[in-house]
């Protein structure tokens, strides 16, 4: 049945599905790390991470909304040139899913909440029984994707931000310390120092591989107007941005308030709090949250990949990619994570800001008409810079450029200027090609 919009209560928990793609271990921890270090200095550290942890991501969500018509990842990029969009959705598909993000999901889950209770040794035995488990349900969850709305937004959101609201709202009521003094960065550029971590969480290359996923759900809801799905994915987008921002604020003032435990990293920061409050049981509680955090992350990049290579090959059905990148995923975790991590690292480095610049284009494109050589610049000059972080992150030595004179470099947005110089410099190359190519004709 068609229909054009969506009941409140529909379009809220696919909000509440968008926030527990998203919100997966690393999003746990990155904000009780900044909140260690920030200290005193927490709020306006975390100013500047919902900008680029949230803000980012959010407006990528809605950008394949106005640019797709079918809800196509690689259409941010086709203006450039189908063959780059294909390679470049390609590659980010695999780096994010089985090659990278998916696989950690597992190992995370497995070093956080279930390393505390095993007993020494045997470790490897341990990790291959836990990935057999943890992969199983990831594959189960992810081969009823129009089941996402259901489970992951009325199921397990709603049970996950419960648990972190009695951590959170304990923690409020009862902190362990004041606020204590900030450090390194945190101390003299608080708020720019939480942009470029907010930045590196790289949740906006996340964020337009999980649009297929929240189109795809609101195709099966009835919805097929362009317009009426840009609608429900902003007010679904804000639902999530919400949740993520009042859990991720209350996560930072927890580790900004529990400096006297002196645990180091965000995951013994959380389980030293749950710890100190609720004793073994806070130590279940917060495995607990790990694991619904993991499980529809790892269940949404790898039905996002599965569905967009069945695309691609027909002939390999959605089922047959999904089994073959969950297995994938579940060996990488046991065996072969770490050298992964270093190439994909640098994968990333490369793809994550040419991903930014399409997806402002995106929304600009609405208000400033954009031609193909715009795109080629701007994706060209962004190139160089991300290219040269990318050599940086395999070999600190490598690098024919010195970014650090850009403007914003310190915050992770060095490309941003030649990305603007590119695009100017692209339509006028475009333009004068034209004149050439027509006065040659009329020679």
């Amino acid at each position: 049945m068609q229909k054009n919009q969506l009941s409140f209560k529909e379009t809220f928990f696919i909000g509440l599905m968008i926030f527990s793609l998203f919100f997966g271990a690393g999003n746990l921890i990155f904000p009780a790390e900044l909140g260690q270090e920030a200290g005193k200095n927490v709020w306006q550290a975390m100013a500047g991470f919902l900008i680029t942890g949230i803000g980012l991501p959010t407006l990528g969500l809605v950008s394949i909304a106005f640019v797709s018509k079918k809800g196509q990842t690689e259409d941010i990029a086709v203006a450039v040139h189908p063959l780059f969009a294909g390679i470049l959705t390609c590659v980010t598909y695999l780096a994010i899913g089985p090659f990278f993000a998916g696989p950690r999901t597992g190992l995370v889950s497995y070093e956080i909440a279930i390393v505390p209770f095993l007993p020494e040794g045997n470790q490897r035995l341990f990790l291959f029984l836990f990935t057999i488990i943890f992969f199983s349900i990831v594959y189960y969850l992810a081969l009823y994707p129009n089941q996402f709305v259901n489970r992951f937004g009325k199921l397990i959101t709603p049970f996950l931000l419960t648990i972190l609201g009695v951590f959170i709202v304990t923690n409020i009521l009862f902190p362990i310390d004041h606020l204590q003094a900030p450090q390194a960065k945190y101390a003299h550029l608080p708020f720019a120092t939480g942009v470029k971590a907010g930045y590196l969480t790289m949740d906006t290359i996340v964020s337009i591989i999980f649009a297929t996923i929240i189109i795809n759900a609101t195709k099966n809801m009835g919805i097929t107007s362009q317009k009426a799905t840009r609608k429900i994915i902003l007010k679904a987008g804000l639902v999530a941005a919400a949740c993520l921002g009042l859990i991720y604020l209350g996560i930072a003032y927890i580790g900004a308030s529990s400096a006297s435990l002196n645990q180091t990293g965000g995951a013994a920061i959380l389980s030293g709090i749950a710890h100190h409050y609720f004793g073994m049981f806070g130590n279940v509680l917060f495995g607990v949250v790990v694991l619904l955090a993991c499980l529809p992350t790892g269940a949404g990049l790898l039905s996002s990949c599965s569905w967009y290579f069945n695309r691609l090959f027909p002939s390999v059905s959605y089922q047959r990619f999904l089994l073959i990148f969950t297995i994938f995923s579940a060996l990488v975790a046991n065996v072969g994570l770490a050298q992964l991590i270093k190439i994909s690292i640098p994968v990333l480095n490369f793809v994550y800001p040419i991903i930014i610049v399409l997806i402002l284009f995106g929304f600009i494109g609405h208000v400033i008409p954009l031609k193909q050589g715009n795109y080629v610049g701007a994706v060209v000059f962004t190139a160089l810079v991300s290219l040269n972080d990318a050599l940086q992150a395999i070999n600190p030595s490598w690098q024919y450029l010195n970014v650090d004179y850009l403007p914003l470099a310190s915050l992770g947005f060095g490309w941003l200027l030649p990305a603007i110089i590119g695009t100017i410099l692209g339509g006028g190359v475009a333009i004068l090609l034209r004149k050439i190519i027509r006065k040659l004709k009329l020679v």
